[in-house]
C-alpha cells in the first residue's frame, strides 16, 4: 500500500532483523524468505490432516473455526496469528477490508454467507462450485488476517468438498461421529 496508513512500529507491520524487510517478525528468528515457506508450509500440512480427520459433514463452518485454525496453524509462529489483523493494507494498489471495519465484516461473513453455505453436505455439484465462490471471495475482499487469507481459504473451500462428497458416499472420516 501506499504511505497513507502509518505503520511505524505496529507489531504486524514488523520484519525480523536481518530479513531484508523479506521476512515478518517471527518467534523462532527465521530470516531467509525460502526457510519460512517451508515452515509455513509444513506447519499448513499439520493443520490439513488434523482438520480433516475431525471435520464432521454436518458441521457448519463459523467465523470461529476460522481463528482457530488460523491460531493452529501459525501460532508458533506469530504473535498474532488467530487474530483479525490490525493493519491497512492492500494488494497490487488493491486495498483489502481497513482493519477497523474486518470484526463487523466477519460477523456478516460468520451469519449471511458461512451461515448459509455450510455445512455442504448434500449440495449438487455446481451448487458446492456457487457456495465456495461465493465464500473464497467474500474471504479474500475482507482479508481478515495479516497473512495466510488465501491458505485458509483454500483449506476452507477442502473441508466445504469433503462435506459435499462424503455426504454423497455416505462414509464419515474416521474418528467423526
Amino acid at each position: 500500500m501506499s504511505n497513507r496508513y502509518d505503520t511505524t512500529g505496529h507489531r504486524q507491520a514488523q520484519f525480523e532483523p536481518g530479513s531484508e524487510g523479506r521476512v515478518l517478525a517471527n518467534r523462532l528468528g527465521i530470516t531467509d524468505p525460502a526457510e519460512m515457506a517451508n515452515v509455513e508450509l509444513d506447519l499448513l500440512s499439520q493443520l490439513y490432516d488434523a482438520v480433516i480427520e475431525s471435520v464432521r459433514v454436518d458441521q457448519r463452518i463459523s467465523v470461529a473455526d476460522l481463528l482457530e485454525w488460523h491460531r493452529r496453524w501459525l501460532g508458533n509462529l506469530y504473535n498474532w496469528a488467530g487474530q483479525y489483523r490490525t493493519l491497512n493494507m492492500g494488494k497490487a494498489g488493491f486495498p483489502f477490508a481497513a482493519s477497523d471495519q474486518i470484526p463487523r465484516l466477519m460477523t456478516k461473513l460468520d451469519s449471511q454467507i458461512l451461515g448459509r453455505q455450510t455445512p455442504a453436505a448434500g449440495m449438487t455439484e455446481d451448487r458446492l462450485a456457487d457456495a465456495i465462490a461465493v465464500v473464497h471471495v467474500e474471504l479474500i475482499l475482507i482479508h481478515p488476517f495479516r497473512e495466510g487469507n488465501g491458505r485458509i481459504s483454500r483449506l476452507l473451500a477442502s473441508v466445504m468438498a469433503l462435506q459435499a462428497v462424503l455426504a454423497r458416499v455416505g462414509f464419515h472420516v474416521v474418528g467423526c461421529e
